[in-house]
């Protein structure tokens, strides 16, 4: 449904290369009836997935650690991250592009995912859509050493961690990425492992 508070959009491409960034003018109606001419600009990067690979039984967690330029250029002195697997949709359905993801970064085929969210991460500069799935392995579902895929200089290193350890580095610091840490509070609060 459209929002009849909005008219007379004009978009308006200021950068086309690594995403797009689009500058937008509107006209937005104040809650007196007036209209006001309002100028924001949008990243879209396309829309994402991203899992939790859990094992209920060894009571661990899979996580990744990368280098990402945005955060060092804010203060995150070493710029790694851990995270859980994730990646762009690229025109696949989010539980297949989470699949392909995982096989990609953490070497495990997994085929049971369950969506557990549908959101919007940063929703006042970004356009992205990030499905947040949660999935089970074992060690019979490792097939490769991921790392990631060998086009997308991605470096990432594989980390199998202890579910308790997981929650103890949200705690201190350790794991700052919001997807990570949700979908580490979502195992908690769902016991599932």
């Amino acid at each position: 449904m459209k929002n009849g508070s909005i008219k007379d959009v004009e978009k308006k491409l200021l950068s086309d290369n690594w995403y797009k960034l689009h500058k937008y003018t509107f006209k937005y109606q104040r809650p007196d009836g007036s209209w006001e001419t309002q100028n924001r600009e949008a990243y879209d990067r396309g829309n994402g997935a991203a899992i939790l690979l859990y094992n209920s039984k060894k009571k661990t967690v899979v996580l990744t650690r990368q280098f990402r330029m945005p955060t060092y250029v804010n203060g995150n002195e070493d710029g790694m991250m851990i995270e859980v697997c994730a990646g762009l949709l690229d025109g696949d359905d989010p539980a297949d592009c989470v699949r392909k993801e995982t096989e990609e970064e953490t070497g495990y085929k997994i085929s049971n995912v369950q969506k557990v969210f549908q959101t919007y991460m940063s929703p006042g500069s970004v356009t992205e859509i990030l499905y947040l799935f949660v999935g089970e392995y074992d060690e019979s579902m490792k097939i490769g050493e991921g790392g990631g895929a060998e086009d997308e200089t991605e470096n990432i290193e594989v980390l199998e961690l202890d579910f308790n350890d997981a929650m103890k580095m949200v705690a201190s610091g350790e794991i700052k990425d919001a997807k990570t840490i949700m979908l580490l509070q979502y195992a908690k609060i769902n016991a599932l492992v």
